[in-house]
């Protein structure tokens, strides 16, 4: 008998839990409270990595039992890895081209949803020494100049900032990732670089900022999805879902990044 209700009050506790709305079904489903654990895995692009180092550590915090792996590259890089059936649990690509390479061979689950924007703004070293003002400067070839490959987003978004300047750049390196031009102006390696807004922020003192007005009008949008084969499908969505979350946009918005 200790074991077993009567059946009048199984009977109010089925009643009880079937009378909740479909909304507060959602609620609960989306709140986070159901405990994760193992391991996922997280491809980023490079400008992302240190929003998404900081809410990975958050989503760790929250469940204990999770350890969140993020690879930082070229989205170009990693959509290619994801093609060839690297397991990883999401994708975050800092632009919709390469998105499409990994959804349009149905390697998505669901439809990617943007999350942010970004525009690029020319890195110097700090105190600009060789005293670039605008993109014009970028054809000097005195100079020692960086932009990204053009396979990359940040390499595609730079020409065309400057086909629409009229610019025809003369860059002495073209980097695989845009953290890796921009540690070209941190070493004082190159006198300026192409890189995004969130970049000169996240060098704080070592690099200074030179907006680019074109780029205004070409923003890049930052695609993310979880994987249709995910290994750890659950905490997959719930880092999708902390990323669009208003936390999430909060983060993104301290780290310089335009947020939809």
């Amino acid at each position: 008998m200790a074991r077993r209700a009567p059946l009048g009050t199984a009977l109010l506790l089925l009643l009880a839990g079937c009378g909740g709305s479909a909304d507060d079904g959602a609620v609960a489903a989306g709140s986070g409270s159901a405990e994760l654990g193992g391991t996922v895995t997280v491809f980023a692009a490079a400008s992302l990595t240190d929003v998404f180092t900081d809410l990975g550590e958050r989503l760790e915090a929250d469940h204990p039992g999770l350890d969140v792996q993020v690879s930082f590259a070229g989205s170009s890089a990693l959509a290619t890895q994801i093609s060839q059936g690297a397991p990883a649990d999401v994708f975050a690509s800092a632009n919709e081209a390469q998105m499409a390479v990994v959804s349009d061979a149905g390697l998505a689950a669901g439809e990617p949803q943007v999350f942010a924007a970004n525009v690029l703004q020319i890195a110097v070293p700090a105190g600009n020494p060789a005293g670039v003002t605008g993109l014009a400067d970028l054809a000097r070839e005195e100079l020692a100049i960086a932009v990204c490959a053009p396979q990359v987003p940040c390499g595609a978004a730079a020409e065309d900032v400057l086909a629409a300047a009229g610019v025809t750049a003369a860059p002495d390196t073209l980097e695989e990732d845009v953290r890796a031009a921009l540690t070209k102006v941190e070493l004082g390696e190159v006198d300026a670089a192409l890189v995004y807004t969130t970049d000169v922020t996240a060098a704080g003192d070592a690099v200074e900022g030179i907006d680019v007005p074109e780029a205004e009008q070409r923003p890049n949008d930052y695609p993310i999805a979880a994987l249709a084969d995910a290994p750890n499908p659950e905490a997959a969505a719930a880092f999708v879902e902390l990323v669009r979350s208003d936390e999430g946009r909060q983060a993104l918005a301290d780290a310089g990044f335009r947020v939809p």
